[in-house]
């Protein structure tokens, strides 16, 4: 796996917009390998889903809290009183999601860690995402921040969108389509734009 100082370094040669973006923002900084099972990150991932982050790590620490301080293990999470997981601040609908992920996990339909490592993004994409409540978005941040992929890129997402907007000065934020062929550019380092991309200045204006 390219490391992110390579990632870096790459995107930086790319164009005088990517340069100028890399050197404002700094390298990418190297971080450790996690070993978050697949579950928990897809259980985090749909607690933040249409909520400010504060809100959804809130929520998530309340959850934690019921649990003595640890994430839930899939037995744990299905025996959770429904009445607990809503004072959490789940809704009813992603208290479903949840303890369907949590159910999928003991009958085998989540890999773990180690062979979710072996598996091809596609392939891991298609098995999750016939999951109830998750989409494509969902998996790709696993395989980005859970298992560090390093040539993802999310083009549902609209800071990504709106990063590359503001980046080349555009007046409107390329489609999902036309931004998926744009980044083939990027490849093999499409993780790192879309960290990058994720971090241009609201109030950023290109030369």
């Amino acid at each position: 796996m390219p490391s992110p100082s390579e990632a870096s370094q790459f995107l930086a040669s790319l164009d005088a917009d990517w340069a100028r973006l890399v050197t404002m923002i700094g390298p990418r900084p190297d971080t450790a390998p996690d070993t978050q099972e697949p579950y928990e990150a897809l259980v985090r991932a749909v607690a933040y889903q249409q909520l400010h982050g504060k809100v959804a790590a809130a929520i998530l620490g309340r959850l934690l809290e019921l649990h003595g301080g640890q994430f839930p293990a899939p037995a744990a999470l299905v025996a959770t009183d429904v009445a607990q997981l809503r004072a959490c601040g789940f809704s009813g609908r992603k208290i479903t999601y949840i303890t369907g992920l949590a159910q999928a996990a003991l009958a085998g339909n989540i890999p773990d860690h180690a062979t979710a490592l072996a598996m091809e993004d596609e392939a891991l994409i298609t098995q999750l995402t016939a999951l109830p409540g998750i989409g494509r978005w969902t998996v790709e941040m696993m395989l980005m921040h859970t298992l560090r992929r390093a040539d993802i890129l999310p083009v549902d997402d609209l800071g990504v969108r709106e990063g590359f907007r503001r980046l080349k000065g555009l007046s409107t934020a390329p489609t999902p389509r036309l931004l998926r062929d744009i980044g083939l550019a990027w490849s093999p380092h499409r993780s790192s734009a879309a960290w990058y991309l994720w971090r241009v200045p609201r109030d950023y204006l290109p030369p």
